[in-house]
């Protein structure tokens, strides 16, 4: 009986056949690649994503998180397109606005935007501009009117920092003076508090979940002068949209579908990607771990703890999303080169 049972261990233990049933993510370590500094926004969103995606995902990998700041998060997706092994073991959450760098044609730029593979989005966040309330700034109208234009912070120029105000001054007239160069969101704020800048744009979602935005509301510290939706969002009921002020301005159709799409990322804000040429087992598995991510009431209970709002869309759409977003015509993109060249 002894020796039956040995055998049969044999059979089960040291067959290959058994063993390759294991699941590819077991023993593994999956890790995410964010172009933002520890303790911004975005960081914070990959790391609370990984962490929960992990447990969706069969095998139970680990995860870490691997800060690559830089170029307005541009290294960090050069490093995912061009070194990262297409082996489902790394991804990324960068600015999605990265679109704009390739379509302008950036020498920086190692990537194609269409061709990354499309994990899952976290959030959608429409634009806004926030101007410190002690400046002479009050309305885009004193923009308008000024003799100097307020200074705002940008991480670089694909960024919404860059974007928005860039968008008002073709669109309204008003003219402001972008300094590029900050690594991150929190060095932007930094700037402002010190008053090396006045302004910064960027997303409702990062003005309503943290820091030093909270105090800063409840001081009066800022006023916001636009947002970017087609509505105004409820909490801020007496701000106009950039749509608003486009009518106030009679912004030609051209205009307005002009920056539609610029502004598009807001459909996209927190997407998750990975290198070009994954293994389609691979990318599924991943897919609908991040579903399963994105509907678990212990992971959305997490979120709303840590203030990040949870607004996602499918890897399936995303990656339709992007593609149609990136077969631009000749003279959209010969716009955004005007829009944003230095």
């Amino acid at each position: 009986m002894k020796t039956i049972i040995l055998a049969i261990s044999f059979l089960v233990i040291g067959n290959p056949a058994v063993e390759a049933q294991a699941p590819y993510y077991q023993g593994k370590t999956i890790t995410f690649i964010t172009g933002s500094p520890a303790g911004d926004l975005f960081d914070l969103y990959v790391r609370t994503v990984g962490q929960f995606l992990v447990k969706h995902i069969p095998g139970n990998p680990d995860v870490i998180v691997q800060n690559m700041p830089g170029a307005g998060h541009i290294i960090a997706a050069n490093y995912v397109y061009n070194i990262a092994k297409p082996d489902g073991l790394t991804l990324a959450g960068t600015l999605a606005t990265l679109y704009i760098d390739q379509l302008t044609g950036r020498p920086e730029v190692k990537y194609d935007w269409a061709k990354f593979t499309w994990i899952g989005n976290a959030g959608k966040a429409p634009m806004m501009l926030y101007m410190r309330a002690d400046s002479p700034y009050k309305t885009i109208e004193d923009v308008r009117n000024a003799k100097e234009p307020p200074k705002c912070g940008s991480t670089g120029i694909s960024n919404s920092a860059y974007v928005v105000p860039k968008l008002l001054e073709e669109t309204t007239g008003a003219k402001f003076d972008v300094v590029l160069g900050y690594q991150g969101g929190g060095a932007i704020d930094l700037a402002v508090e010190r008053g090396e800048v006045v302004c910064r744009a960027f997303s409702t979602e990062a003005y309503f979940s943290r820091e030093p935005f909270h105090t800063w509301r409840k001081k009066g510290f800022v006023r916001v002068l636009v947002q970017g939706g087609k509505t105004r969002d409820e909490r801020l009921p007496d701000v106009p949209t950039i749509h608003e002020v486009m009518d106030k301005y009679n912004t030609p159709e051209s205009g307005r579908r002009f920056v539609t799409t610029m502004l598009a990322s807001a459909e996209f804000f927190r997407p998750h990607y990975g290198p070009p040429g994954m293994r389609p087992e691979h990318v599924k598995i991943l897919r609908e771990a991040y579903t399963k991510t994105m509907q678990d009431p212990v992971f959305l209970a997490e979120a709303k703890k840590r203030r990040l709002e949870i607004n996602p869309t499918g890897g399936e759409e995303l990656e339709a999303l992007v593609k149609d977003l990136m077969a631009q015509p000749p003279a959209v993109i010969e716009r955004m080169k005007k829009l944003l060249e230095k």
